[in-house]
C-alpha cells in the first residue's frame, strides 16, 4: 500500500498539510556513513522558490530518528522525517463539494468515505516526493559505484523550457515535461524476471510520482518504427558493450553492463490560476471553480532529483549494496 520493496524497503507517512510526515527505511546495512548534511544537496535540489515552480516555502530539514548510531547506520530501520511549516489548509475547504479537475479530490474522497484529508492532496500530494528524495540518498549511497543523473529534457513541447514556462505563467496555466534519467557503471546481471525485471521494478517507482504518466527504456516506443537489422545492439567486446544502446541497458529484464536509461512523461500540474469548471456534488450544478493557493507551472522542473532517487531505491532493492568496510565504527 505506502511500502515499496523486498531487500531495501521504504515505507511513507504523512500528509501535505499534516504537522509531520516521514519515510522508514528498512534493509539498509550496518556501517553505512550517514548524517543530516548527506540529504541536504538533494533536497534542495527538489525545493521551490525559482520560475515556474509554487511560492510553498518549506525548510525540509531531515531528522534522523533511529538506525543512525554515532555517524553511521546500525542495521536497524532508518526513520527520516520532515515538518510541514508553510501551510495553508483553508486554501482547500471547498474541494470536498467541488473537486479540483485532475486532482484526485473527488477519487480520494469517494475511496475512504469522505475522511481523507484534502489539503493540498494529503496524502497524495507531490509533497511527499521529498520523502522519496530522502530515501533516494541511502540507496545512492549503498549503490556506489553506480551513479545516477536526471535532467529535464523539454518541457511543455519545447526544449527552451524557460520560455515554455514563461508563456505557461502569462497564461496563467501549466506545463508538463519529459525527463531523462541515466544510471552510469551498471554492473552486469541486476534484475529478476519475470515480476521483478528492472523495467518493471523502476516503473511501479516511477508511477508513484504524482503527475507521472508514462515511461519508456532505451528507444522505447520508437522502436516500434525500425527493423531488428537496425534497431539490435550489437556486441563489440566481452565485458557486454555494444555498439549502440537502444534497449537502454537491458535485456530480458536484466541490466547488460551498458548505461541503463530511461525517460518518463510528466503531466501538467492540474491546480491553475484561471478559472475552470466543476461539478458542485452537493447541489448538483455546474460552478466556476477558482483554485486559490500557490501552484507550480511546471512540477516537472522539480522532478529529476526525485527521478533519480526511485531509480536508486529501485536498484538498491536487487540487494548488491556497496559499504566501505574501513568506514566501519571500530571499537
Amino acid at each position: 500500500m505506502n511500502s515499496f520493496g523486498h531487500l531495501f524497503r521504504i515505507s511513507l507517512f504523512g500528509e501535505s498539510h499534516g504537522e509531520r510526515m516521514g519515510v522508514i527505511v528498512d534493509g539498509c546495512p550496518a556501517g553505512l556513513p550517514l548524517s543530516t548534511d548527506d540529504f541536504l544537496h538533494d533536497l534542495h535540489r527538489r525545493q521551490s522558490g525559482f520560475r515556474g515552480t509554487t511560492a510553498r516555502a518549506e525548510a525540509d530539514i531531515p531528522h534522523l530518528s533511529g538506525g543512525v548510531y554515532n555517524g553511521h547506520t546500525t542495521g536497524a530501520p532508518v526513520a527520516i522525517l520532515f515538518d510541514n511549516d508553510d501551510t495553508r489548509a483553508d486554501d482547500y475547504a471547498a474541494f470536498r463539494d467541488t473537486p479540483r479537475p485532475g486532482h484526485a479530490d473527488f477519487t480520494a474522497t469517494r475511496k475512504w468515505n469522505g475522511f481523507n484529508d484534502l489539503r493540498g492532496g494529503g496524502h497524495l500530494s507531490g509533497r511527499l516526493t521529498v520523502l522519496l528524495v530522502a530515501a533516494g540518498v541511502v540507496a545512492k549511497k549503498i549503490l556506489t559505484p553506480v551513479v545516477i543523473t536526471a535532467e529535464l529534457e523539454e518541457a511543455g513541447g519545447q526544449i527552451t523550457i524557460a520560455d515554455a514556462i514563461d508563456q505557461a505563467i502569462a497564461a496563467g496555466d501549466s506545463i508538463g515535461g519529459i525527463i531523462r534519467c541515466t544510471a552510469r557503471r551498471m554492473p552486469i546481471g541486476w534484475g529478476e524476471p519475470f515480476f521483478h525485471s528492472v523495467e518493471s521494478h523502476i516503473s511501479r517507482l516511477a508511477f508513484a510520482i504524482p503527475g507521472v504518466n508514462g515511461i519508456e527504456f532505451g528507444d522505447g516506443f520508437a522502436a516500434t518504427q525500425r527493423r531488428g537489422s537496425t534497431r539490435n545492439d550489437c556486441f563489440v567486446a566481452a565485458d557486454g558493450t555494444t555498439t549502440t544502446n537502444n534497449a537502454g541497458g537491458i535485456n530480458g529484464g536484466i541490466t547488460s553492463g551498458n548505461d541503463l536509461y530511461f525517460r518518463i512523461s510528466v503531466k501538467p500540474a492540474a491546480s491553475i490560476a484561471r478559472p475552470q469548471r466543476s461539478l458542485n456534488m452537493t447541489t448538483g450544478q455546474m460552478t466556476d471553480l477558482l483554485i486559490p493557493g500557490r501552484h507550480d507551472a511546471c512540477f516537472a522542473l522539480r522532478l529529476p532529483v526525485v527521478v533519480e532517487a526511485i531509480t536508486a531505491i529501485a536498484l538498491a532493492d536487487f540487494g548488491h549494496f556497496s559499504v566501505d568496510s574501513n568506514s566501519q565504527q571500530q571499537g
